[in-house]
C-alpha cells in the first residue's frame, strides 16, 4: 500500500560517477574482491572506481563493447552483474514494468576474454526474461521467462527448460502480485553452491480471482486489465518450494508441513553445502514463524526454530541494508544472525542449526537494519538510534555480544546511511538532516575517518524544519515536525496543513534532508503563510520498541486516527494556530488516514485532500491487511470500524478525493464505494479521477503537474493561507 517504500539504500555520488545501487529490487553495490573499489555505471558505460582515489577509474565495458553486431547503438545498461571470476558481465536492458518495478527485459552476456557480446534467450519473446544470474562457475545463466525456469549454456548457447507447467497463474521462479508487494519477493530462485541444482518457489495462483481494471480511453471499445489479487478474507495463493536438477530437469517438491494455502514462505536460501535449504514459514495470520531445514534430495524437512507474537511477526525488520532477501550466515554456515522482537525490542540473535539462540544486542533500543556482518573481525555493524526515533546512526557490536559502540560521529546529528564494503574497513557514507545533506563521503571503519569528502547541499527552503513533541489527553507523547511561515509572527494565527501516513508501513517524522517539503504544493508554503507539520502516531515503524509499533494491531483506522486527532487538538490550542483553518492530506495509507480524520473528527479538521486511499479495508490485499488486522472471518468488525466508508456520513468539511482508475494496488472500487456512501448521506465533496493512472498517479503527460496545481488551488481556496492578527473572535 505505501506510496513510499523507504527502507532501501540511498543513491550515492562518488565524484564523477552516478552509481545507483538498484533501489527497485535489491541489487546491491558490486564491490571488487578486495573491497576497495566497486563497479558502477557512468554515461551508460560500466566502470570500476577506487573509492579512495577518484582518479583511479577503469572503464570495464565501453559503449563500443556494448554495441551488438550489426547495430550502431549500444545497449542501454539498466543493471549488470559479474560472474564469480569477474570474466563475464550480465547486462539487463530493454526493461519493462511488472507492477511496480521493471523486472522484465532482455539479457546479454559480455565475455571479457573472448570480447564477445551475446544475447540470451533468443527464442523467447522480447523483454520476457527475468532475474537472470550466473551459475557459481560462470558457465551457465538461469532465468525466468513465461513463469518457467530456464538455463542457458554460455559456450554453446544450448537452452534447457527446467519447468514445463508455467502459465499466467502457475508461477515458477518469481511471485504473484501480493507476494511482490507485501513481502518484497521478486527473484524466486537460487543456484546451489555446486551449480548442480536450483531451488525455486512455485506459486499456484489459479484459485485467485481477478480484479478487472477497466481501460476506457485507449481504444474505441473499453477493455479490462486483470490483476490476480487476493482481497482481505480471501485465500492466498498456494506456495511450495522445489529443487530441480539442472542436468536431468527433475524437480523434487519440498515436504513443508502445513497447508500451502494457509501458510506463506517469504524467505528461502541454500544453507552450507548444496543439499539443504533453510526457509521461513508464516501462518496465514503472520503471528507464528517457523524456520525449517529441508533436504534437497528427498524433500524432507524439520523445524529448528519457532517464534510467536500476539500481533504479527515483522519479517521486514530482518531485511539488511546490504541484501533485502539474503540470509546472514556465520561460523561457516553453522549459525546465522536473526532479528526478533520477542523481548520487546528488535534485537539481534545468533542461532545455530539446532535452534539454540544467543542474544547479541541487549538494552531498550531497536536494531533498525544490519549493515554488515564482519565475521573476520568478529563484529556486526547495524543501524540504530536509542535516544531519538527520528534519526539513524551506525553502531558496532561483537558477535559474542557485549556493549554496542556508536560509530557515526557525535557531531553529525540526523540520519546516516552506509554501504559498507565486504572487507569491513571502508564504507560509502551519506549523512543528512532537515537542513543539509552530504553525499558520497568515503570513510574508514571503525574509526570513521574521512578518506574522501563529499559534496554538501544546504536546504534552500525559505524556513527551517523544527522538531517538537506533543502529548495528548491519552498520555501519548508523539514526535512531530513543523515548518513555520516565513517572517513568522507569534502574535498572528496561521492555518495548519498536516501531512499524515499513520499505518505500519512508513514513518513521516524523520530527521533527514527533504523532511518538511511538500512535492504537491506549487510554490512555497512558508512564503504563503502556512504552517506545515506532521506527527508520528503509535503503529508507525519507528524505533521505539515493539509496544509502540504493535499497539495498532486490529486497530488501524481507530488508534492511529485518535492519536493524530488528539495531537491536532492539542496543537490547535497553540496561540499561533488558527483552529478554524486545520487541513490534512495524505497518499495511500495516508489518504485513508485523511478520510478517517475528516469523518471521525469533523470538528477538528475543516479540509482534507486524500489521494489513492483505501476506503474499505476489506477491499485491500490479504497479506497486508490481515497482517495488521487479523482475519475478517474472526474479527470483521475491526475492519469495518477502521474503514473510512463506515464514518463517511459524518463529513462536515471540504474534501478532495483523488484516485487513478488504473491503480492495481488500491483499486478504484475504493473510490466508488466511498462515493456511494457520501452520496447516500448527501455529503458534497470534490473528486478527481485520473484515467488509467496507477497508484503513483504519474503516468501520462503533465499528470504530476496537474495534480500539484489541483492540490494547491484546492488548499488555498478552502484553507486560505496567511496569518491574521489575534482578535477576540479567535481567542
Amino acid at each position: 500500500m505505501p506510496i513510499i517504500k523507504t527502507s532501501y539504500l540511498t543513491l550515492f555520488l562518488v565524484v564523477s560517477i552516478f552509481y545507483c545501487a538498484d533501489a527497485q529490487f535489491g541489487q546491491k553495490t558490486q564491490w571488487t574482491k578486495d573491497g576497495y573499489s566497486f563497479y558502477g555505471i557512468a554515461g551508460n558505460e560500466i566502470v570500476q572506481k577506487d573509492v579512495k582515489d577518484p582518479s583511479k577509474q577503469i572503464t570495464v565495458l565501453n559503449n563500443a563493447m556494448l554495441t551488438p553486431t550489426g547495430s550502431s547503438t549500444p545497449l542501454n545498461v539498466r543493471r549488470f552483474q559479474f560472474s564469480t571470476d569477474e570474466n563475464k558481465i550480465l547486462i539487463h536492458t530493454n526493461t519493462k514494468k511488472v507492477w511496480r518495478y521493471d523486472t522484465r527485459g532482455d539479457y546479454w552476456v559480455y565475455d571479457r576474454a573472448a570480447k564477445t557480446l551475446k544475447k540470451l534467450g533468443k527464442s523467447r519473446l522480447e523483454s520476457s526474461l527475468m532475474f537472470a544470474k550466473f551459475s557459481p562457475d560462470g558457465t551457465k545463466v538461469a532465468y525466468v521467462s513465461g513463469h518457467n525456469l530456464f538455463t542457458e549454456e554460455l559456450s554453446s548457447g544450448t537452452i534447457k527448460q527446467l519447468t514445463l507447467d508455467g502459465t499466467d497463474r502457475m508461477i515458477n521462479g518469481t511471485f504473484d502480485w501480493a507476494y511482490e508487494e507485501e513481502f518484497g519477493c521478486r527473484d524466486g530462485f537460487r543456484w546451489s553452491a555446486d551449480g548442480a541444482k536450483i531451488a525455486y518457489w512455485k506459486i499456484d495462483a489459479r484459485s485467485i480471482r481477478n480484479y478487472l481494471m477497466l481501460n476506457t480511453t485507449d481504444s474505441t471499445y473499453s477493455f479490462t486489465i486483470p490483476v490476480e489479487y487476493p482481497k482481505a478474507g480471501e485465500d492466498p495463493s498456494a506456495c511450495r518450494l522445489a529443487v530441480v536438477d539442472v542436468n536431468t530437469g527433475i524437480s523434487t517438491v519440498m515436504n513443508v508441513p502445513g497447508d500451502p494455502i494457509q501458510h506463506y514462505i517469504p524467505r528461502m536460501e541454500w544453507s552450507s553445502g548444496s543439499n539443504e535449504l533453510i526457509i521461513q514459514q508464516l501462518n496465514r495470520k503472520q503471528n507464528e514463524s517457523r524456520i525449517l531445514m529441508c533436504n534437497a534430495t528427498d524433500g524432507s524437512s524439520k523445524v529448528i526454530y519457532t517464534e510467536k507474537d500476539a500481533a504479527w511477526i515483522d519479517i521486514k525488520s530482518r531485511w539488511s541494508a546490504d541484501d533485502p532477501t539474503g540470509w546472514e550466515w556465520i561460523n561457516k554456515g553453522k549459525e546465522f544472525i536473526w532479528v526478533s522482537e520477542k523481548d520487546g525490542w528488535r534485537h539481534l540473535y545468533r542461532v545455530n542449526l539446532e535452534g539454540k539462540e544467543t542474544l547479541i544486542t541487549k538494552g531498550n533500543f531497536d536494531v533498525i537494519t544490519i549493515s554488515l556482518i564482519d565475521e573476520k573481525a568478529g563484529y556486526v555493524y547495524f543501524m540504530a538510534s536509542p535516544d531519538n526515533a527520528t534519526q539513524e546512526y551506525l553502531y558496532r557490536i561483537s558477535l559474542s555480544g557485549g556493549k554496542a559502540t556508536r560509530i557515526s560521529p557525535a557531531s553529525q546529528s540526523g540520519t546516516h546511511e552506509y554501504d559498507v564494503s565486504p572487507n569491513g574497513k571502508i564504507s560509502l557514507h551519506s549523512f543528512s538532516n532537515t537542513n543539509m545533506s552530504t553525499t558520497a563521503q568515503v570513510v574508514s571503519l571503525p574509526e570513521h575517518r574521512e578518506l574522501l569528502s563529499g559534496n554538501t547541499t544546504t536546504s534552500t527552503n525559505s524556513a527551517k524544519t523544527e522538531f517538537f513533541k506533543v502529548k495528548t489527553i491519552d498520555g501519548v507523547e508523539m514526535d512531530g515536525w513543523m515548518v513555520k511561515p516565513l517572517n513568522f509572527d507569534p502574535k498572528k494565527k496561521y492555518p495548519v496543513l498536516f501531512y499524515v501516513y499513520g499505518e505500519p508501513a512508513s514513518q513521516t517524522v524523520t530527521d533527514r534532508f527533504g523532511t518538511g517539503s511538500n512535492r504537491e504544493y506549487v510554490g512555497d508554503m512558508a512564503s504563503d503563510g502556512y504552517i506545515y507539520m506532521s506527527i508520528e502516531n503509535r503503529g508507525a515503524p519507528a524505533p521505539k520498541g515493539r509496544e509502540w509499533r504493535k499497539s495498532i494491531y486490529r486497530k488501524i483506522g481507530m488508534l492511529n486516527i485518535r492519536d493524530q486527532a488528539m495531537a491536532a487538538k492539542e496543537i490547535s490550542k497553540w496561540p499561533f494556530v488558527d483552529a478554524q483553518r486545520i487541513a490534512v492530506w495524505g497518499w495511500s495509507g495516508g489518504g485513508s488516514s485523511t478520510l478517517n480524520l475528516m469523518f471521525q473528527y469533523p470538528d477538528i479538521y475543516q479540509t482534507g485532500i486524500a489521494v489513492a486511499a483505501v476506503g474499505n479495508q476489506l477491499m485491500y490485499d490479504n497479506i497486508y491487511q490481515e497482517r495488521y488486522m487479523g482475519l475478517p472471518q474472526e474479527n470483521r468488525e475491526d475492519f469495518v470500524n477502521g474503514s473510512p466508508i463506515t464514518h463517511a456520513k459524518n463529513l462536515k468539511g471540504n474534501l478532495l478525493y483523488v484516485h487513478g482508475t488504473g491503480d492495481d494496488n488500491v483499486h478504484y472500487q475504493n473510490a466508488e464505494m466511498l462515493i456511494n456512501e457520501l452520496v447516500k448521506n448527501k455529503k458534497q465533496f470534490s473528486l478527481m479521477s485520473y484515467p488509467n493512472r496507477s497508484h503513483s498517479i504519474n503516468e501520462g503527460d503533465e499528470t504530476s503537474e496537474h495534480l500539484a496545481e489541483l492540490f494547491t488551488r484546492y488548499l488555498k481556496e478552502h484553507c486560505p493561507p496567511g496569518g491574521r492578527s489575534f482578535s477576540t473572535e479567535h481567542l
